[in-house]
């Protein structure tokens, strides 16, 4: 009895040492594969979101391009129904801003040609950006633990992130930001309360 238990110990042993080296074998290579499409900062180091992502158009765009205005940063993919029930409410969100609010901007976790598909019928009215790693990695600078879609990063006409919500918009959540950011635009409270007002 000794015996197995001694032949199945070594094997558990084996089995644990194989997946922690194949483990540190891909953790590089992942990081390495990063700025090839993408360059992000982090915001643990820099308040101000800064990367570029590819478009629906086929050009490549720098985050930069959008300021001016609040943004929401949505992120989301085709294979995910909560991020799918949302689209509707988020295009109705932007239709109601119009030129001059809040630019709700859909970064996708996903395949190009999958979101191509996907944007036909699914008509936006907002930006799309595209990324795959490369869309994560936007996504990592909010410095938040990250585990699933939808995701949105609320940042300010100047670039400032001021926080995040997780899990799928409903229009209480949009009244809530779109409250807090006027009041921020009206001086009535500061980036810190702003930012403290939108927490969980």
């Amino acid at each position: 009895m000794s015996r197995i238990l001694l032949i199945f110990g070594v094997g558990l042993l084996a089995l644990m040492a194989g997946a922690l080296f194949m483990a540190a074998r891909m953790a590089p290579a992942v990081k390495e594969n990063l700025p090839a499409t993408a360059t992000a900062t982090t915001l643990e180091a820099n308040s101000h979101p800064s990367f570029q992502l590819l478009g629906l158009d086929g050009e490549m765009h720098d985050f930069d391009e959008f300021d001016g205005r609040h943004r929401l940063l949505n992120f989301w993919a085709t294979w995910c129904a909560p991020c799918r029930r949302e689209i509707p409410l988020l295009k109705e969100f932007q239709a109601e801003q119009g030129d001059d609010g809040i630019l709700v901007i859909g970064i996708a976790v996903d395949i190009v040609e999958e979101v191509q598909q996907y944007a036909e019928a699914a008509e936006f009215n907002y930006p799309i950006l595209v990324g795959e790693m490369d869309a994560m990695a936007v996504a990592e600078q909010s410095g938040l633990q990250f585990h699933a879609m939808p995701f949105t990063m609320i940042v300010t006409a100047d670039g400032e992130f001021l926080n995040a919500h997780f899990g799928e918009l409903h229009r209480p959540d949009l009244n809530k930001i779109s409250d807090v950011l006027a009041r921020l635009d009206a001086g009535e409270i500061d980036t810190d309360t702003a930012r403290k007002a939108l927490e969980l």
